[in-house]
C-alpha cells in the first residue's frame, strides 16, 4: 500500500511517516509545504528508505496535488496538513482559512479526480483519512469528554477552519 501523507513533516505527520515506514510494508509520499511547524530532521530515520518520497508543495496548489497523485499513485491519503495553534489564528486567520479550508478542498478535489480514474477494484480499496482536532467541539472545562455526537462549537479561527474542513470532508 502507498499512502500520501499531507503535512508529513509536522509533529504528528512525521510520526505517522516514521511509523508507516518502520512498522509496516507501506510506502509513503510526504507532501508538505515546510512551514514554521515542519521538521525534516524528524524524518531523517526514514528519509533514505526506498519506500519514502518527499514532495515539497502547498496543499492549496491543485497542480502540485494532481502531479503527486499521477506520479505516485497512492492507495490512500492521510490528510494532516493544517495551520495550527489558536493564538496564531487570532492574529492571522487568513492563513488558517487558506490551508485548513481551501487546502482541504483542493486535496479532496485532487483525490476525487484521481479516484475517478481508478479501476473498480482500486476504487473500492482507496481510502481518505482526514485528521481533525478536538478544538472543533469547544471547551470541556476540567471534566468531561467529547464523542462523535458532541455538537460542534468552535471558538477560534483555528477551530472554525478545522470544523469547516471536517464538514467539507463529510
Amino acid at each position: 500500500m502507498k499512502v500520501l501523507v499531507t503535512g508529513g513533516a509536522g509533529f504528528i505527520g512525521s510520526a505517522l511517516c516514521r511509523r508507516l515506514i518502520t512498522e509496516t510494508d507501506c510506502s509513503v509520499v510526504n507532501f508538505d509545504k515546510l512551514t514554521y511547524a515542519a521538521t525534516l530532521s524528524a524524518l531523517e530515520p526514514v528519509s533514505r528508505s526506498s519506500r519514502y518520497a518527499f514532495v515539497q508543495a502547498d496543499v492549496c496548489d491543485a497542480q502540485a496535488l494532481r502531479e503527486a497523485f499521477v506520479a505516485h499513485r497512492p492507495d490512500a491519503v492521510a490528510h494532516l496538513a493544517a495551520e495550527t495553534h489558536v493564538d496564531r489564528s487570532i492574529t492571522g486567520a487568513g492563513a488558517f482559512v487558506m490551508t485548513n479550508v481551501v487546502g482541504t478542498y483542493a486535496v479532496l478535489n485532487a483525490a476525487l479526480d484521481y479516484w475517478r480514474e481508478l479501476d473498480a477494484g482500486a476504487k473500492d480499496r482507496f481510502r481518505f483519512l482526514h485528521v481533525s482536532t478536538d478544538e472543533v467541539f469547544g471547551s470541556l472545562g476540567e471534566d468531561g469528554t467529547f464523542s462523535e455526537t458532541t455538537a460542534y462549537d468552535p471558538r477560534s479561527p483555528y477551530s472554525a477552519s478545522k470544523a469547516s474542513s471536517d464538514h467539507l470532508v463529510r
